[in-house]
């Protein structure tokens, strides 16, 4: 892990010193402070402002800290970390908002040498801020075959999950005969299918919204996945880019037009992907299982 943060602008710098001085007065046993994303990787927004189909909206990126405690609950030191946030905010100079997440140091360890690939990001690519020096953070091991459907039966078991519910989101508002919104829920449907594929053959995934990227990282588990949205014909090109469109129009673009019959259209061929992400994820699993005897 990476323990220089040189190429961050002096304000970030002088925010981070005292946000680390903050944390470790608040809270006790405080092992770690780790930085992870935008700002550690140097990809961070410091402000961007658009305007968004008549919106005028902006965005910046935060700071995004895991604080690492030993013999202290999680909740409890979430509630601790409130008071940090509170005295951050009340700085008049301060630019950059700050987001923490906080674990015990037995259970990053135990996600690390279980290769759970959101810490495993943050120690590819996070900065060590601050260090007690009394523990060490764990190498990912290579897992058996039962770790692995262990991990694949969970991530399914999350996400299809989740899938489901934004599945009945959109059933819910297409009944009040709201489509916009419909076709939104039907677009993170279609991601959480595709997250679950994703996790239950590599254990991996990555923020992604664009429905033709995940649509090209999953069809390899299957051909019929291809199928679900074939685009030979001008309609069927518009119904999968209507889809794909859904998760920033539906919300912001007055005149993003979405009729019951495109949802109609639509339902079939989620439920269909539905089916098909069950059935290919269970023979996957199994397959883990019948690997491990």
């Amino acid at each position: 892990m990476k323990t220089s943060y040189s190429h961050l602008p002096e304000y970030a710098k002088n925010d981070l010193k005292q946000i680390v001085n903050l944390v470790q007065e608040k809270v006790p046993h405080c092992e770690m402070i780790i930085l992870y994303e935008s700002y550690a990787r140097g990809t961070f927004v410091e402000y961007d402002e658009r305007d968004e189909f008549g919106i005028l909206t902006s965005f910046m990126s935060d700071y995004d800290l895991l604080v690492v405690t030993s013999n202290m609950d999680v909740q409890e030191v979430g509630h601790l970390l409130n008071t940090v946030d509170d005295k951050y905010y009340k700085r008049p100079d301060y630019q950059v908002p700050i987001q923490f997440i906080n674990d015990d140091i037995e259970k990053l360890n135990s996600d690390l040498s279980e290769r759970r690939y959101f810490y495993t990001g943050i120690k590819k690519q996070g900065i060590m801020l601050y260090d007690s020096g009394n523990y060490k953070l764990e190498r990912a091991r290579k897992l058996n075959f039962e770790e692995i459907r262990e991990q694949a039966q969970e991530y399914f078991d999350e996400k299809f999950n989740y899938a489901n519910d934004f599945l009945s989101g959109a059933k819910y508002y297409y009944g009040l005969e709201k489509y916009k919104m419909a076709s939104f829920h039907l677009h993170q449907t279609c991601e959480n299918y595709f997250y679950t594929l994703r996790l239950v053959h590599t254990l991996k995934n990555s923020k992604q919204h664009n429905l033709s990227k995940l649509l090209g990282s999953t069809h390899k588990y299957s051909p019929e996945l291809q199928k679900i949205f074939p685009r030979n014909t001008k309609e069927e090109k518009r119904l999968f880019e209507l889809l794909r469109l859904a998760y920033v129009e539906a919300r912001y673009n007055s005149k993003f037009v979405v009729t019951k019959e495109d949802i109609d259209a639509l339902f079939p061929k989620i439920e269909r992907l539905r089916d098909i992400t069950k059935q290919i994820c269970q023979s996957q699993i199994e397959t883990y299982r019948q690997m491990d005897s």
